[in-house]
């Protein structure tokens, strides 16, 4: 039986007073201060993951820092809680680690953290990459976009995600738009995709005149604030949000009926999986992150997989071509932990229609 563990971590105070709800009468501060010198945990047992060739099993092991704890405190503090809650998944017996959240994002995005521990250690970004592109190709499709004349944004493209998307991507597009805070960062990633594919891109670090303009969004900042509001988006518009905490303000599923936003990365994994543990998902459905470490588990590639803030094409086609011979895949569509059903975005589309019409 191969063995791996996945760390999670609460995203906002809100995930621990779900857990410990007499929390909600102390002050933030107070409750931050208290969790932070919690220890490492054991989550949850991890049960079923089984395709035609191995079965595995796992945990969830839990580094008990919020997502803003993780920015605000110092970088050293927080790398040592990880390794820490590192160790218990080597005690547990686990084979390779799975980085979550914003575990895979602090310090140098893994690679300190792997050098501290006894197992492999990936951050699942390859397939968080893998099934984006693939979710935003096929939602754009049942949008009646097609997405080599759409326009298409990448926000967040000087970044190690941002940057794989934009390079696979633009293999399909004619319009593509980098998006980003730091111009030399964007521009590195645009004359690499002028080399490989001869597409001329454009760069913008106005992210929301960019996002105005897009057919088709893929975001995937680091940003702890909302970078698409419910007014910047044309109707009909695409947007797989791949970032957590959010990118897209939670006030776009309340004003725009004709926008599709959908998340990236939700999987159906093989087998009778059962992970015991609550993290909003349909039964057998998970992150692509998650996702990764179990099929690395599955496929024995105790490797250091994913880590560090370069990404390459060939590791997604890699981690593509392991998903599918295992039995991984795409599990529809989900929109602010919710799923979306095709007459849902049927709706959306004829909302979009009325709308463009009318401002015509």
């Amino acid at each position: 039986m191969e063995k791996f563990a996945f760390m999670i971590h609460p995203i906002e105070l809100s995930d621990i007073y779900r857990k410990l709800k007499f929390m909600k009468r102390l002050p933030e501060g107070a409750v931050e201060s208290i969790i932070k010198r919690f220890p490492p945990m054991k989550v949850s047992h991890i049960t079923g993951v089984k395709s035609n060739y191995n079965e595995a099993e796992g945990y969830f092991v839990g580094c008990p820092l919020t997502t803003k704890q993780m920015i605000q405190l110092p970088e050293e503090f927080v790398i040592d809680k990880i390794i820490k809650t590192g160790k218990l998944a080597e005690k547990l017996g686990a084979k390779i680690l799975g980085l979550g959240a914003f575990t895979a994002v602090v310090g140098d995005a893994g690679i300190t953290v792997a050098k501290n521990l006894n197992i492999a250690v990936t951050t699942g970004n390859s397939y968080t990459v893998a099934t984006a592109i693939e979710g935003t190709k096929k939602a754009a499709e049942i949008m009646g976009k097609n997405i080599k004349d759409a326009e298409v944004l990448i926000i967040g493209a000087g970044g190690s995600i941002g940057s794989v998307c934009a390079q696979i991507l633009a293999r399909d597009c004619k319009y593509l738009t980098l998006a980003g805070r730091n111009t030399e960062k964007l521009e590195k990633v645009a004359d690499k995709i002028l080399k490989d594919t001869g597409l001329s891109v454009m760069i913008s670090t106005d992210v929301k005149k960019s996002v105005r303009k897009a057919d088709v969004i893929i975001t995937v900042t680091s940003s702890l604030d909302v970078i698409i509001e419910a007014e910047d988006l044309k109707p009909g518009a695409v947007v797989c949000d791949v970032s957590r905490p959010r990118d897209v303000s939670k006030e776009v599923a309340q004003k725009r009926n004709d926008v599709l936003i959908i998340e990236g990365g939700v999987v159906e994994v093989p087998g009778d999986v059962n992970f015991n543990f609550n993290f909003g998902f349909p039964p057998k459905t998970a992150y692509a992150c998650m996702a990764e470490t179990m099929m690395l588990s599955l496929e024995g590639r105790y490797e250091n997989f994913t880590l560090g803030r370069d990404l390459t094409v060939e590791q997604i086609e890699e981690i593509s071509r392991i998903a599918k011979k295992h039995g991984f895949k795409l599990a529809g569509f989900r929109s602010f932990e919710r799923p979306v059903t095709e007459e849902q975005i049927e709706k959306i589309k004829e909302n979009a229609r009325q709308k463009i019409e009318k401002a015509c």
